[in-house]
C-alpha cells in the first residue's frame, strides 16, 4: 500500500482517518461549529481529522437547490476554517478551471463521483501536486477505477485516493457492493469509505435526494471490517436543517458512537488483511 501524505497524516499506514463535515458550506460560523466539533470527537478517539465541506454542489437534483457560496467566497471560507481548526481540507472541484485555484487552499482535491471519468477534470487536478480523491462513480465498477488511477499516474501525480460511495441499483437507489474495497485497495492506493452517500437516494424525493442514515452504522462497520483506511461522513448539528443531502447526514451527537465502533473493528480488522 502506498503512503499517502496529507499534511502530518499518513493515508494507508494503518491507522483510520476521518474525513468529516457538512456536505455544502453553510457560511462560516455554522460550517466551523460542525468542523470543531467532529474535531474535538476525532482528537478525543485520535483518529487524524481532515475538514470536508463543498463551495459549490454543482450536480443538485433541481436548478433551485442551493448549491453553495461559489468558489471565490468558497475558498475564503475553506481558508478560515483550515486556519482556525489547523487540519487539512478536502474540497469538490467540478471543472479543469477549479483546480489551480481550489489547491491554493485544499489539500485535497475531490473528484465527485459523476466525474470520474472525466479526463480534463483528473489531469487538471493531477497537475496541482495536491492529494487526488476520486469517488467512483454509481456506474462504474471497481475495477474500472484502475483506468482512474492510471489517468492520474501519467498525469504525473502518485497522490491518489479512491472513494467507494455505493452503486446504482435500479432507479433512486444505491447498494455497496463490499467487493469493491479490496479491488480498488489491490491498485495500491489507500481506500476510503463514503458512508453517509452510500445511503442516499439520488433523486428519491422528485426535486431533491432522499437519504436512510439510519443504515449508516451498519455499512461503516461493515466496510471497517472488510478493510478500508478511511472513512468519509457527512455531519451536521442539526440535519433536517441542512442545506444540502439532509436525510443521510449524521448527527455529530450521534458521531462519537459510531466512530467508537468503528475504530473497534478496524482494529481487530487489519491484522488480516
Amino acid at each position: 500500500m502506498k503512503i499517502v501524505k496529507i499534511g502530518n497524516i499518513d493515508a494507508g499506514g494503518g491507522k483510520l482517518f476521518l474525513l468529516a463535515g457538512p456536505c455544502v458550506l453553510e457560511g462560516f460560523e455554522r460550517s466551523l461549529k460542525i468542523g470543531r466539533r467532529a474535531k474535538e470527537i476525532a482528537d478525543k478517539l485520535g483518529i487524524p481529522y481532515i475538514f470536508k465541506a463543498s463551495f459549490d454542489k454543482a450536480n443538485r437534483s433541481s436548478i433551485k437547490s442551493f448549491r453553495g457560496p461559489g468558489m471565490e467566497e468558497g475558498i475564503k471560507i475553506l481558508a478560515e476554517i483550515k486556519k482556525e481548526l489547523g487540519v487539512p481540507i478536502v474540497t469538490d472541484i467540478h471543472e479543469s478551471c477549479q483546480a489551480a485555484p481550489v489547491a491554493e487552499v485544499a489539500d485535497i482535491l475531490q473528484i465527485p463521483a459523476f466525474l470520474s471519468r472525466q479526463t480534463d477534470l483528473l489531469v487538471a487536478a493531477a497537475g496541482t501536486g495536491k492529494v487526488v480523491n476520486v469517488k467512483k462513480a454509481q456506474f462504474l465498477a471497481p475495477k474500472d477505477m484502475e483506468n482512474v488511477v492510471v489517468k492520474l499516474r501519467e498525469s504525473g501525480t502518485e497522490k491518489i485516493m479512491l472513494t467507494e460511495r455505493g452503486s446504482s441499483f435500479g432507479y433512486n437507489n444505491l447498494v455497496v457492493d463490499m467487493r469493491g474495497l479490496p479491488i480498488m485497495r489491490s491498485f495500491g492506493y489507500p481506500v476510503i469509505f463514503d458512508g453517509t452517500h452510500s445511503v442516499q437516494l439520488p433523486g428519491g424525493s422528485g426535486t431533491t435526494s432522499g437519504g436512510q442514515r439510519e443504515f449508516v452504522e451498519y455499512l461503516v462497520r461493515a466496510a471497517a471490517a472488510v478493510g478500508i483506511d478511511g472513512l468519509f461522513l457527512e455531519v451536521h448539528d442539526n440535519p433536517a436543517e441542512a442545506l444540502s443531502d439532509g436525510p443521510n447526514l449524521v448527527p455529530l451527537d450521534k458521531l462519537e458512537r459510531l466512530l467508537t465502533s468503528v475504530l473497534e473493528i478496524h482494529s481487530a480488522a487489519k491484522k488480516y488483511l
